[in-house]
C-alpha cells in the first residue's frame, strides 16, 4: 500500500516506544561457538527492556520450537510472559536494526517504510530477512510503503542512519557513497540520497561523516560511530592512540562536525566518547564501540567490553540522558560484528 508523503517525520529513538523489535538468535555462524552465551545475553537485554514501567518487546521466532527455546531462556532470566510477544517468521539472522521497517510519523499516524535488504551484500541468505518489514506492518496493522527510486527498490539498513526527531539525519560516505564498495545502490549520488531521505523520512538536512570504525563489516554504519542524544547534541567516538587504525578517520569525522548545524539552524554540540581497546576474533578486528547503545523507554543500554574505558563511557552517557544508563556485557555479542543497537529496532508510539 502506498501513500504520498507531503509531511513526515522520523521520530528520535528517545521518544516513546510502543515496542522494541528483536529477532531471537539462531544463526550459529554469526557467533561461532558462542550461540548459547548469546541467547543468555538476549535474555538479559529483554529483562532490562521490560523492567517496571519500561516497554514491551516483540520477538521474531522461526517456529514453535524456536519460540519454546526463547521462552525458556526468558523465564529463567526473570522476564514475565505479559511483557513480550512472539511473532513467527522464519528469518536468516536477527539484526533487526538493519532488516526491520523504518517508521515515520505522517499526519498523526505511523507508517512503515520498507527499504530493500541484501544482507550488506556479504551473505547469500537474505531473502527471508527481506520479508521482515512487511510482517511487522501486517502484525501492527500499519500502512507500508516500498521505497523506490526510478521504480527500483532502494537498499538501506537502519544502522546506516541516525536522526534527531527534528528533520536532521546522520550517515557516512563510506557506507553510502564509496565508489569501491557500491553494494547498495550503484550510481547513487549524495543528492539522490538527500532527496530520498527528504521524501521518505522527512529530513531537511543530512550530515555526512567520512569513514566508520575498523572491523565494521557493514561498510561504515553510523550507529557504531556517531549518535544523537538530543536534538542538537551527538556523541562521537574518538581513538586516543595515534597508532591505532581508527585514529585518523575518527579525527577527520570530528573535524567535519565542527561548526555543523541542525536543520533548525542550531549549532551541533559534539561530545567525545572513547573507544575500547581493540578486540579480535580469528584474526579479524571486531567493531567494538560504545556508540552502539540503544535508547529504550526506561533505560539506555550500553555495550561494555571488560575494558578500563567502560566506566568512562558509561559516565559520559549518564550525564547526557534523562534515564538510567545500564552497561551490558557485549564481548560475546560483538563476535557477530554488532551489539545492542544492531539487534534492536524501536517502534514509536504516537499516543
Amino acid at each position: 500500500m502506498s501513500t504520498h508523503l507531503t509531511e513526515c517525520r522520523l521520530p528520535a529513538e528517545w521518544e516513546n516506544h510502543a515496542t522494541t523489535w528483536i529477532g531471537w538468535p539462531h544463526q550459529s555462524t554469526d557467533w561461532p561457538g558462542k550461540l548459547p552465551a548469546v541467547m543468555w545475553a538476549y535474555g538479559e537485554i529483554v529483562r532490562i527492556l521490560t523492567g517496571p514501567g519500561r516497554e514491551h518487546v516483540s520477538i521474531f521466532v522461526n517456529d514453535k520450537a524456536h519460540e519454546k527455546k526463547a521462552a525458556a531462556v526468558l523465564t529463567k532470566a526473570g522476564v514475565g510472559t505479559h511483557a513480550v510477544s512472539f511473532v513467527r517468521l522464519s528469518t536468516d539472522r536477527g539484526w533487526l536494526r538493519d532488516s526491520g521497517a523504518i517508521f515515520v510519523e505522517e499526519k498523526g499516524k505511523l507508517l512503515a517504510n520498507q527499504f530493500a535488504f541484501n544482507a550488506w551484500a556479504k551473505y547469500p541468505n537474505w531473502k527471508k530477512d527481506a520479508k521482515v518489514p512487511a510482517k511487522i506492518a501486517s502484525h501492527e496493522k500499519l500502512l507500508i510503503r516500498r521505497v523506490l527510486h526510478d521504480k527500483k527498490p532502494v537498499v538501506l539498513e537502519g544502522g546506516a542512519i541516525d536522526y534527531n526527531g527534528a528533520h536532521t539525519l546522520l550517515t557516512t560516505e563510506e557506507c553510502l557513497l564509496d565508489e569501491h564498495i557500491q553494494v547498495r545502490n550503484p550510481g547513487f549520488t549524495r543528492e539522490d540520497y538527500e532527496s530520498l531521505f527528504a521524501e521518505y523520512l522527512g529530513t531537511r538536512k543530512t550530515l555526512w561523516l567520512g569513514k566508520g570504525i575498523v572491523g565494521d563489516d557493514t561498510h561504515g554504519h553510523v550507529d557504531d560511530l556517531c549518535r544523537f542524544v538530543n536534538r542538537n547534541t551527538v556523541v562521537l567516538v574518538r581513538e586516543q592512540n595515534p597508532q591505532d587504525d581508527n585514529y585518523r578517520p575518527l579525527e577527520e569525522n570530528f573535524e567535519r562536525l565542527q561548526g555543523a548545524t541542525t536543520a533548525d539552524g542550531e549549532k551541533l554540540n559534539v561530545v567525545s566518547l572513547p573507544m575500547p581497546s581493540p578486540l579480535h576474533f580469528s584474526g579479524y578486528r571486531l567493531p567494538a564501540s560504545y556508540a552502539n547503545f540503544y535508547i529504550a523507554n526506561g533505560a539506555v543500554l550500553v555495550p561494555t567490553f571488560n575494558d578500563e574505558k567502560d566506566r568512562d563511557a558509561l559516565g559520559i552517557l549518564s550525564e547526557l540522558f534523562d534515564r538510567p544508563v545500564v552497561g551490558l556485557h557485549a564481548v560475546d555479542l560483538v563476535w557477530g560484528f554488532g551489539t545492542l543497537h544492531c539487534l534492536t529496532h524501536e517502534q514509536p508510539s504516537l499516543a
